[in-house]
């Protein structure tokens, strides 16, 4: 089979014929159709210091999939694992243990063991791929294909933007990546009475306008305290939600954030960031971390937001390739100019 693969240590993915993954008793095989590009994805290819320190070559990155069953094993469970070949699936790429105190409890996001797909065992970036039967989510209405290849980031936006409740709140979002932009879509849908979204990006902010922010504010020009004048806030925001990693944005969030706010931080810092913590303690505000999805908890409410409609996500897809046309795919995803990109699967090349 056709698959993206870091052959060797150094910069660079390289498109080679890969045997055909081995499907164990209790796992399920995927024909892949399409997959999203992933920040994580645009590490491993760039061999930066953390695939460096990670990744052991050969190896198929890629974990935000979608595709269809091709094979389950004979060993899972129908009761407990309802998969038939042919199903449209996509599935969660946090691999867990099921045998610590969390994972036994049913916390299965808390797993004190996980492993990723596409980092630390072959991924989706391949015509086919195998994952543990209790790690695929089959869809079950109709959906669009390329939405569904982006759950596992879209997770994320959904773990985070209800992590607290928004409706009738004013919600600040520091960080306008395709994430945070799909959580601003998440809790306008949810009822926010203003969503604002800050970045340095004027085209991640105009792509952000799209999904009905109330404003989209270039920090580099403007700031947080200014958007509450805008907006006649006058006690701050009551949930903010952390998509960046940037020390500045959490900083500025906290500044802004009203006395008993509550934050949810998904964006990984790439050094400690020092905060006003006598702010937090005097304003009592909380602090909650976010990571990946709730196990299987998020999966339910992102098919049920699509579902119920009125949540179009479709904005934030911006580019389609072919298999073949990975290096074009990735460069773009690399650039900063577009939210997220698939690759197609199906064919090497998309016409046009």
């Amino acid at each position: 089979m056709k698959a993206l693969v870091k052959a060797d240590s150094g910069p660079g993915l390289r498109l080679l014929d890969r045997a055909r993954p081995t499907v164990g008793d209790t796992d399920v095989l995927i024909r892949v159709l399409r997959t999203g590009i992933c920040g994580t994805d645009l590490h491993i290819d760039a061999w930066d210091d953390w695939a460096a320190g990670v990744i052991t070559p050969p190896l198929t990155p890629g974990h935000e999939f979608v595709g269809e069953v091709a094979e389950v094993g004979p060993g899972v469970s129908a009761a407990e694992h309802p998969i038939r070949v042919g199903d449209l699936v996509s599935g969660e790429g946090h691999l867990v243990c099921g045998r610590c105190r969390n994972c036994m409890a049913g916390r299965r996001h808390l797993c004190i063991r996980t492993i990723g797909l596409g980092v630390n065992t072959d991924g989706a970036f391949a015509e086919q791929v195998v994952l543990p039967a209790g790690n695929v989510w089959v869809h079950s209405g109709p959906i669009d294909l390329d939405v569904a290849a982006i759950f596992d980031p879209f997770g994320n936006a959904v773990h985070t933007a209800t992590a607290f409740n928004t409706f009738g709140e004013d919600v600040l979002i520091t960080g306008a990546g395709p994430i945070g932009i799909m959580a601003a879509a998440v809790a306008r849908h949810a009822g926010a009475r203003h969503v604002v979204i800050t970045d340095v990006s004027e085209y991640r902010l105009r792509l952000a306008e799209k999904v009905g922010v109330s404003l989209a504010l270039d920090v580099s020009l403007h700031s947080i305290a200014s958007a509450q004048k805008q907006l006649g806030m006058k006690e701050g925001f009551d949930v903010g939600l952390e998509m960046s990693g940037q020390p500045s944005a959490l900083r500025d969030m906290i500044a802004n954030m009203t006395h008993g706010g509550r934050i949810a931080m998904l964006g990984l810092p790439s050094q400690e960031i020092a905060v006003d913590w006598s702010k937090v303690v005097t304003h009592m505000l909380t602090i909650k971390g976010i990571y990946g999805r709730e196990m299987f908890e998020t999966w339910y409410a992102m098919s049920v937001l699509l579902q119920q409609g009125g949540l179009d996500l479709s904005p934030v897809i911006t580019g389609r390739y072919g298999y073949a046309d990975f290096e074009a795919a990735f460069a773009e995803a690399r650039s900063g100019c577009c939210g997220k990109i698939v690759l197609d699967w199906t064919v090497p090349h998309l016409p046009g």
